[in-house]
């Protein structure tokens, strides 16, 4: 990743207001990018955007993506160059409760999104997020690829390969043919399960083991054996990054594609693993004692369907833009840590962050 590409660079960012959207608002920021964002108001309260003041440098718009017209507009308004697509209904649990406001938002929004950068004039490089839980999951050992088909048991699953089908039809539709190949090179990025500090979603791991531990109780885990691909946020947001910048290159055209940006394979780990070495940092930072239990298992049943194992296959972005995961799962973890125990204190948080993106571009630049 080149910093200096971003100075000035006018960006839209939709999505800016949850938990990935807020860290890369914030480095965006301090490369220097004209940023916009477009995103409902922030998912949970407490939520990063608000507590790291993330409005502050930015232009901020309230609008939901799936408002074609006004999304077209503020759009055409930001005359943004480079266009990276985050806003989602992003959480397994909600999509079995509301199935069509996830369709709705992860694919009709995926679709506006598209046609609002076919009505502009000023798009060279778009870069759209979906998953790793876009694949039709086979519960195999080895890592997805991105020439592996599309699938998804539950509907954010299944809409998150649906954005994936969407996106590449718009690209070999209305993106390789006529005077709109110039204009704007179309990728897809799929990440592993992220954490790092300010995550307060509902019913995802990192957020509800920090909750519980800052009200010192133990944490209650559905799966404790399920295996992901676990990294810190800046890792996927550093490859978004990185494509981005391709993209808008003079042969961008060869990366308008679907990438991976996973976590090395020795980073997939079991959900008991990950919240045991949390609670062994969290302790040996003075809080708690050695004999407490951070877990529990949840016993009550009749959870809905879950992938128990899901890996990633990150050799194309590797070879093929130099990308590579710089902090391993420990380092990740201790990033949260510093983070969440910040927060405990009433530190400012922004700095937290802002020293953390320092930290992670210093070993980017030493390669």
């Amino acid at each position: 990743m080149n910093p200096t590409f971003w100075r000035d660079k006018k960006v839209l960012l939709t999505g800016h207001t949850g938990f990935k959207g807020a860290w890369l608002s914030l480095w965006l920021q301090s490369l220097g990018a004209d940023l916009t964002g477009y995103s409902l108001a922030p998912p949970s309260d407490p939520s990063l955007f608000e507590l790291a003041r993330v409005a502050d440098r930015m232009e901020s718009v309230m609008g939901d993506v799936r408002d074609l017209e006004t999304l077209t507009r503020r759009l055409a308004e930001s005359r943004a160059e480079i266009v990276i697509h985050m806003a989602a209904q992003s959480l397994v649990r909600r999509s079995y409760e509301n199935p069509v406001e996830t369709y709705e938002t992860n694919v009709m929004g995926t679709v506006n999104l598209l046609e609002a950068v076919r009505r502009a004039g000023s798009v060279r490089a778009v870069v759209i997020v979906t998953s790793d839980k876009c694949y039709e999951n086979r519960e195999w050992v080895w890592g997805y690829r991105e020439s592996d088909p599309m699938g998804g048991h539950d509907p954010y699953s299944n809409s998150k390969g649906c954005a994936e089908l969407v996106t590449a039809a718009y690209r070999k539709s209305f993106f390789e043919t006529g005077e709109e190949r110039a204009a704007a090179r179309i990728a897809s990025a799929r990440a592993g399960n992220v954490i790092g500090g300010g995550d307060w979603a509902e019913d995802r791991l990192l957020p509800d083991v920090f909750r519980a531990l800052l009200e010192g109780r133990a944490v209650v885990v559905r799966n404790p054996a399920a295996t992901r691909p676990w990294q810190h946020v800046l890792e996927p947001l550093g490859g978004y990054l990185l494509l981005a910048e391709r993209l808008y290159g003079d042969d961008g055209a060869r990366y308008a594609d679907g990438w991976n940006f996973g976590p090395r394979e020795e980073d997939a780990r079991p959900v008991a693993w990950v919240v045991g070495r949390v609670g062994e940092m969290w302790k040996a930072d003075g809080a708690g004692s050695a004999d407490e239990s951070v877990w529990t298992r949840d016993e009550r049943g009749g959870h809905p369907h879950e992938a128990r194992y899901l890996k990633l296959d990150c050799s194309k972005a590797q070879q093929e833009l130099g990308w590579r995961p710089r902090w391993t799962l420990d380092e990740g973890l201790r990033a949260s840590v510093e983070w969440y125990r910040a927060y405990g204190r009433g530190a400012d948080v922004r700095a937290v962050v802002l020293n953390q993106i320092s930290s992670y571009q210093n070993i980017l630049r030493e390669g």
